[in-house]
């Protein structure tokens, strides 16, 4: 089932004194907080919703105040805080993309009948994400390139790959 719930954003700090936050962004497009008024964050086993303002965006970070946050020492109680916009306001994907948080737990099988586990991270070192699944192969690294990611069907709870491709590119850790 898909969360309602899509992880936009960290707060790593306080900036300044007068109650302002450096949020690093979790979205491939952080200009996505312009014009954002709420936020959730999770709290008591649900998700609750809290009022900001986006001052700036900077090369890696958006800058805002939260409501009823006005100094330095109430902005550092939010380090750590995770960021969410429901699913209704999340922007619009094309056809062929996912929320990441959406591939998280799908298994992997090649199209030569190869089970791979289960898709446990995603890793962003630069040009191109790489999926980690965790199963019978030990744990298999694989580039998120449309040559190896066949089909992702989100309802079957599947990412299908092609073998061959997968054995060319692949990292696999039998350990």
């Amino acid at each position: 089932m898909l969360s309602q719930y899509l992880m936009i954003g960290e707060i790593t700090k306080p900036q300044g004194v007068r109650g302002e936050i450096k949020v690093r962004p979790c979205t491939c497009d952080p200009e996505r907080f312009e014009g954002l008024e709420t936020v959730y964050v999770e709290r008591d086993g649900g998700y609750a919703p809290m009022k900001i303002t986006v001052n700036r965006l900077g090369a890696d970070a958006v800058f805002m105040n939260v409501a009823g946050v006005h100094d330095r020492d109430a902005a550092e109680k939010l380090r750590g805080t995770r960021l969410y916009i429901d699913r209704a306001h999340a922007v619009a994907l094309d056809e062929d993309s996912n929320f990441l948080t959406d591939l998280y737990g799908l298994r992997g099988i090649t199209d030569d009948g190869r089970n791979l586990g289960k898709l446990t991270e995603v890793m962003q070192p630069g040009g191109n994400d790489v999926y980690v699944f965790k199963g019978p192969l030990g744990e298999v690294l694989v580039p998120a390139l449309r040559s190896v990611v066949a089909a992702v069907d989100l309802e079957a709870g599947e990412m299908r790959l092609n073998g061959k491709r997968l054995d060319e590119v692949a990292v696999f850790d039998e350990n």
